[in-house]
């Protein structure tokens, strides 16, 4: 809009030289080189990022696209979200099979876009006419299979699913990863079979956020998966072990010694023992196990990380080039390097896993979706390397609110983000939990009917989220809000595998409960107030990622202010510190 000012004034600052005319450039040549939009679909993009100069990376270039939903069909779910009464659903309504998420039969089953075949014969120009051809027909052959408004947001930009295929044709092992929170809805049947079948080769997934489920649910998600996937690696993982949310409103996980930093998280041994067993003595992982051992004594009793001990990391940018004509060999471990790739959908934590392999932080790690915008190798040690992808949706059946709590599409960006707190609501109890009045009365109570609109404004009125003009409840503030709660994990939504309810006793009394307790670093903790010293001695140097990075709390975020005090942890029989899942109905560990 501005370009358009200037040129419609004549200013100076509008000529082909400025750096507005740059912009605009850079703008036509994105539009020039789109191949996001199919002729059936009107797309979304989201995420937009200030313009560049001239010969600079683009960071719009994997940025996320979404379909564009109607604005009758925002009016309409924002109604909905006014008059609906939430109804509670039972803990049976939480369980979800992977079918229902990603049908098998035939003529239902949902592909994603696989690079078509080329040869060294084909330039540069050729091989990406044909692949956007071949996109276009996947997406029109997908749209014509199924009716408006029943796929849920799924990835339209090409580019990204170039970064998959390039990412799938180097790797010699491919990790996976997976909030195991919903990992049914991260998980595409057809990716892996496509890797195991096609191009032969081992998937290892990776149940990252691991200390945000109670132990006796990773277990049942773990089984689930490997007995649904016979030939599937099952890692658990997690970059914060030791440090849950004791309060829903807490801004920082709790920090205990010896547990913070990224050399100490849980679970790159059981990557290393999974790549071992794949492996099979092919590739000599002796210097990868040093390094793991190497980074947890370099980290400090605080955290810290000592600039001795820590190894140096290669990093390496891919150029366009070098990856479009990259050779699709069937040759693994090349020159006795095992190389590890990096997929899964966007906020799954694949920034903070890469960060936690490494030692140190390499990856910038926010839980805005596609956050990371472009490919990296890191060399670990001479004979492992990493390679990252950017963070892809693929089409599914699953709930479109369900994606939002998930952390799949941007909350932001949202238009309508009330029906995703009504679902939310009707799966936790909210009212126990965020202690919330109805707004049509001064006394907390159940015995009132609840919409998600009542939800929003009554959550505004507690924070005091306010309009700037009429001094009105801002409903959405509160909303994204809520959302943003969910998404961090303080208002936690765990997804269960199916007949878990019916098998929780078998789950609770597992042999391997322990080692996922270890893993999450669930121990008693010394003292109350020997944590409550440690909490104020840190406060000044956590780390950026460990702070609320949500702009809408503000300095009374604190819990006292709030006219009821801070919930307290609670300990079970066996000594271990509950979490806020267990407040959520999920309270297996007592």
């Amino acid at each position: 809009m501005q370009v358009k000012r200037e040129r419609k004034r004549g200013e100076p600052g509008s000529g082909p030289s400025s750096r507005n005319a740059s912009v605009e450039r850079g703008m036509d040549r994105e539009r020039q080189s789109d191949t996001s939009d199919s002729e059936a679909t009107d797309v979304r993009r989201i995420n937009q990022q200030p313009g560049i100069r001239e010969g600079r990376y683009d960071p719009n270039r994997f940025r996320l696209h979404f379909e564009k939903e109607s604005r009758e069909e925002v009016e309409r779910r924002k109604k909905l979200a006014r008059e609906k009464v939430l109804d509670q659903m039972l803990d049976k309504d939480l369980e979800v099979d992977i079918n229902d998420i990603y049908p098998t039969e035939k003529g239902q089953r949902l592909e994603f876009p696989r690079r078509p075949p080329w040869n060294y014969g084909m330039n540069r120009e050729e091989l990406l006419r044909k692949e956007e051809k071949s996109y276009r027909e996947y997406l029109n052959d997908l749209h014509s299979r199924n009716p408006p408004g029943s796929l849920s947001h799924f990835e339209h930009n090409l580019e990204t699913w170039r970064q998959l295929w390039r990412v799938l044709e180097m790797s010699d092992v491919i990790l996976l990863i997976v909030d195991i929170r919903h990992p049914v809805l991260q998980f595409p049947p057809a990716l892996y079979h496509y890797i195991t079948g096609e191009l032969q080769k081992q998937v290892v997934v990776v149940l990252n956020k691991a200390d945000l489920c109670p132990p006796p649910l990773v277990l049942a998600w773990t089984h689930y998966l490997q007995t649904q996937f016979p030939h599937l690696h099952c890692v658990c993982f997690t970059s914060h072990p030791g440090q849950p949310y004791s309060t829903v409103l807490q801004k920082k996980r709790m920090r205990k010694k010896g547990t913070c930093g990224w050399g100490h998280a849980g679970g790159p041994t059981h990557i290393l023992k999974a790549c071992q067993e794949i492996t099979a003595g092919k590739v000599d992982l002796s210097s990868w196990e040093k390094k793991i051992q190497r980074d947890a004594v370099a980290m400090g009793p605080e955290g810290e990380q000592s600039e001795e001990g820590v190894d140096s990391v290669l990093v390496e940018h891919q150029s366009d080039v070098a990856m479009e004509m990259s050779s699709p060999t069937q040759e693994l471990y090349k020159d006795g390097v095992l190389t590890l790739g990096c997929i899964g959908f966007p906020n799954v934590g694949k920034s903070s896993v890469l960060n936690s392999l490494v030692g140190r932080k390499v990856v910038s790690v926010s839980r805005t979706p596609g956050h990371t915008k472009y490919f990296q190798t890191y060399y670990l040690t001479p004979t492992v390397k990493l390679c990252d992808c950017p963070g892809l949706v693929f089409p599914s059946l699953v709930n479109k609110q369900l994606q939002i709590l998930a952390g799949i599409y941007p909350v932001s960006q949202l238009q309508e983000p009330y029906s995703s707190v009504g679902y939310l609501c009707e799966r936790t109890p909210f009212l126990s939990v965020l202690k919330l009045r109805h707004p049509s009365e001064r006394e907390q109570g159940p015995e009132h009917s609840w919409t998600a609109w009542d939800v929003c404004e009554a959550w505004a009125e507690r924070r005091g989220y306010k309009t700037a003009k009429a001094a009105r409840n801002d409903v959405y503030r509160a909303a994204n809000s809520l959302l943003r709660l969910a998404v961090d994990g303080r208002l936690c939504l765990c997804l269960r595998p199916p007949a878990y309810n019916d098998q929780r006793e078998q789950w609770e009394s597992h042999p391997d409960l322990a080692e996922i307790i270890a893993l999450q670093g669930r121990r008693e903790e010394e003292g109350a107030g020997e944590r409550d010293e440690e909490e104020e001695g840190e406060s000044s140097s956590e780390p950026e990622e460990e702070r609320d990075r949500d702009a809408d709390d503000d300095e009374d975020d604190e819990d006292e202010g709030f006219g009821h005090p801070a919930v307290k942890e609670r300990k079970g029989p066996t000594g271990l510190t509950v979490n806020m899942f267990d407040v959520l109905r999920e309270n297996e560990c007592e």
